[in-house]
């Protein structure tokens, strides 16, 4: 299979080191100044960008008929947007707040915890999540996914970096040097806490994700999720 690569960060290497592991070809490793020359040639693209460039990304690769997988965060403002183009240009996509297979499950977990505590009104919700320095946005995508989890199953209606009233869930953003990304959602009450916590020890799970959802994606057309990658 041949890949092009938006974004040729940190990530973008390592997805590019994973992608040749398993036999695939990269004909197209584009940073924030290059052209995207080489994309016509592509089977599938992936884009680990930055929030300023994920439109253009997406938008031009709908337009040359290239499926593409996302991982970038903080442009999900645009996402219906995203998603009509997709629709109109008959293409493929998948959009992942995280792409690493164990937060996939964790996704999953979160959702199951909070159904089981809906009725449990004596503990209330925070999280925290903790990025390396060069993290762009906060919270992250993984956090706003996992409290739009709980949101779906409980009377929490909004998240927030501060909390403004009892219907916000607290999400508690620290950037750290050298940390691939820790996610923990805490239920507390006055005589105890329950924590499921997430911890990635280095950037390959996320990277391995988006390859394995790249070759899932091959061949198909419209809008899914790791959600239909994973079968869960």
């Amino acid at each position: 299979m041949k890949i092009a690569l938006l974004g040729y960060g940190k990530m973008g290497k390592v997805i590019e080191k994973i992608a040749l592991e398993r036999g695939h070809e990269i004909v197209l490793k584009k940073g924030s100044n290059d052209s995207f020359e080489g994309l016509e040639h592509a089977d599938v693209a992936i884009d680990f960008s930055v929030p300023s460039s994920a439109v253009l990304n997406i938008s031009t690769c709908f337009e040359k008929g290239v499926p593409v997988i996302s991982g970038t965060t903080g442009w999900l403002e645009d996402y219906d947007t995203i998603i009509a183009l997709c629709n109109e240009k008959n293409g493929s996509f998948i959009y992942g707040s995280n792409f690493s297979l164990g937060v996939n499950v964790f996704f999953e977990l979160n959702e199951y915890l909070a159904k089981m505590m809906h009725n449990l009104k004596q503990y209330n919700v925070s999280m925290e999540e903790i990025h390396h320095t060069q993290k762009l946005d906060a919270p992250s995508g993984t956090a706003i996914s996992l409290a739009n989890g709980i949101i779906k199953h409980t009377d929490y209606k909004n998240w927030s970096l501060e909390k403004k009233d009892s219907n916000d869930i607290l999400i508690d953003a620290k950037r750290i040097e050298n940390i691939p990304g820790t996610h923990s959602v805490f239920y507390d009450s006055e005589v105890d806490q329950i924590e499921i916590k997430h911890t990635a020890h280095t950037r390959e799970g996320f990277a391995l994700g988006a390859v394995v959802a790249t070759e899932w994606l091959l061949g198909k057309k419209g809008v899914y999720t790791m959600k239909d990658v994973l079968g869960i």
